[in-house]
């Protein structure tokens, strides 16, 4: 059994000490003369991140199939993340938090990646689009009432995807109708994750049409709010234990204080940082379970991982994209890669999903030309 520490002491406890935390910020002391680039980690770095595989190997990874099969991901495994500061990552300490940085969240998603994306995406869009928000933009009043149940009751969604709206995020239907001290909000949401088990949404409606995108605005809805219905988990090709829900409003009243979209549009960028370390994790998972595999089976008195073809195409998929790869994994297992009594055939539906939510491959392929055309412009 893993040594699990509840809420107060929790796994992540002893990286945020003021001289660590400092590290894992990178924000390096003195003696220090030059810091690291990313790619070379520390030793509390590499540290956390073995302690959350060992987490996710022991603990997650034996209800794996289940949650699969299930559609949804077990009670226990949302209890463990919670207290095992997981869901808080980021969010100070006053609020319950691990008190961590932007970092540490991503080896932790990449890691937990590695044994099951679906219960990675769970915890990446709660932290990265829904903590993000209350800690940037929350007034305190919000944060105590919010926060503190974030990290350590209930799960967080974002409603921002609509039926007719996807990559044109700013085509929303959704509208919030100023009426009085307090809106009305009607309209439907859907590919929402987290929103089965969600206690509080972040719903992007518009409420002053004739701005445009301009006029678009966060509400924060609790979910026993009168109007507010969630469908029935979408079943999906992968991320199956990640719940994706359509989510109704029906003329739901509500007061509160207001957050721009154009701040709340900004967050996804974290959440896209998230999806590209939730891929490298998932390629390293599916590759953890292949190699062990052709290094063990024989073919003409040899191991298969031996066989040239082989090992050149290992090395070269490496540098290409999840998809291709956790394919190619597939292939290197032959017959037996086709059944679900290996993971490879997993983490080729969860890969999928990586060029799809946070924005499609193309519109990130968009974004980019824009920034090299503003270079060469401005």
């Amino acid at each position: 059994m893993f040594p699990l520490r509840r809420v107060g002491s929790k796994i992540l406890e002893q990286w945020r000490a003021p001289v660590v935390a400092a590290k894992m910020h990178r924000n390096y002391s003195s003696d220090v003369a030059t810091p690291q680039p990313l790619s070379v980690l520390t030793e509390d770095e590499l540290a956390m991140k073995e302690t959350i595989r060992k987490l996710a190997t022991e603990q997650i990874a034996p209800l794996v199939k289940k949650m699969e099969d299930e559609h949804r991901i077990d009670d226990s495994i949302r209890q463990l993340l919670f207290d095992n500061g997981l869901m808080g990552i980021e969010t100070p300490t006053e609020y319950s938090g691990s008190g961590c940085g932007f970092l540490t969240m991503m080896l932790v998603v990449e890691e937990l990646s590695r044994v099951d994306p679906a219960v990675a995406a769970y915890v990446d869009i709660h932290n990265t689009l829904v903590n993000s928000l209350f800690m940037k933009l929350g007034t305190e009043e919000q944060k105590q009432k919010y926060l503190t149940k974030l990290c350590t009751e209930y799960a967080g969604s974002f409603c921002l995807t609509e039926p007719s709206s996807g990559s044109d995020a700013f085509a929303l239907k959704t509208v919030a109708k100023k009426d009085g001290d307090h809106y009305v909000i009607s309209g439907s949401k859907m590919w929402i994750s987290n929103s089965d088990v969600a206690g509080v949404f972040l719903v992007m409606a518009n409420a002053d049409p004739s701005k445009g995108y301009k006029g678009i605005t966060c509400f924060i809805v609790e979910r026993d709010t009168p109007g507010l219905s969630v469908a029935k988990p979408e079943t999906k090709l992968g991320i199956r234990a990640s719940g994706t829900c359509m989510v109704h409003f029906d003329n739901i009243v509500w007061f509160g204080n207001l957050l721009t979209y154009k701040y709340a549009a900004g967050f996804l960028n974290e959440g896209r940082i998230g999806i590209a370390s939730q891929m490298i994790g998932l390629c390293q998972g599916c590759m953890d379970a292949t190699i062990p595999y052709t290094l063990e089976r024989k073919q003409f008195g040899k191991s298969i991982y031996s066989f040239q073809v082989l090992t050149y195409s290992q090395n070269f998929q490496f540098t290409e994209i999840a998809q291709k790869l956790t394919s190619k994994c597939i292939d290197f297992m032959g017959g037996v890669g086709f059944t679900r009594d290996f993971p490879q055939e997993k983490f080729f539906r969860d890969a999928k999903i990586g060029t799809i939510y946070e924005g499609t491959s193309n519109m990130q392929l968009q974004t980019i030309a824009k920034l090299i055309e503003r270079q060469y412009t401005q």
